[in-house]
């Protein structure tokens, strides 16, 4: 019995479905993405928001300054800058990502120069960055994107880009970018 009303539902759902047309059935599948989407990639991204919130309103309600004012004093919002920066001892790693992300957007990365600057009187160190880059255009914008947003306290300072000729699908590029780390 359950078997026919099973079929019976079946055989409903798409007369329904056939009732549409086409421009019904595109706009229902459409629905049907929008929903998997808002589940998959909406809801997960609005409880880390929700975590981010409540994290800042407790950094807020830490505890009074010498004013009386709640928050962070200068003291402990440095030390929380501080506690952001990688530690100086992980710079090979930074470095190897800049290398994995040059070969995954097939960037061709030739003779780089590191120079490590301390910076007086701070937890500071900053190494300064050249890199001689050679692929097309979008290459070197996607290797940009990628390397600012994998590597957080990277900062692009200078960039400059040369083509042979009009036609040449290649350019060089050379790119300039300080790597903020602390210095415990």
């Amino acid at each position: 019995m359950a078997r026919i009303a099973l079929g019976n539902g079946w055989i409903r759902a798409r007369w329904h479905v056939t009732r549409l047309g086409t421009a019904g059935r595109a706009g229902a599948g459409l629905f049907m993405l929008a929903l998997v989407f808002f589940v998959a990639a909406v809801l997960p991204q609005k409880q880390a928001l929700q975590e981010l919130k409540s994290r800042v309103e407790a950094m807020q309600q830490a505890r009074p300054d010498a004013s009386g004012r709640t928050g962070l004093n200068d003291n402990q919002a440095l030390q929380v800058f501080y506690d952001f920066l990688p530690r100086s001892d992980s710079s090979p790693y930074w470095i190897s990502e800049l290398d994995r992300i040059a070969r995954e957007n097939g960037i061709e990365l030739n003779s780089s120069d590191y120079r490590l600057m301390m910076e007086k009187e701070s937890k500071l160190v900053r190494y300064e960055i050249q890199l001689p880059l050679r692929g097309t255009y979008p290459q070197i914008r996607a290797f940009i994107a990628g390397a600012l947003q994998s590597v957080p306290t990277l900062a692009l300072t200078d960039i400059s880009i040369r083509r042979e000729t009009i036609q040449a699908g290649r350019v060089e590029a050379r790119l300039n970018m300080h790597l903020y780390l602390n210095d415990y």
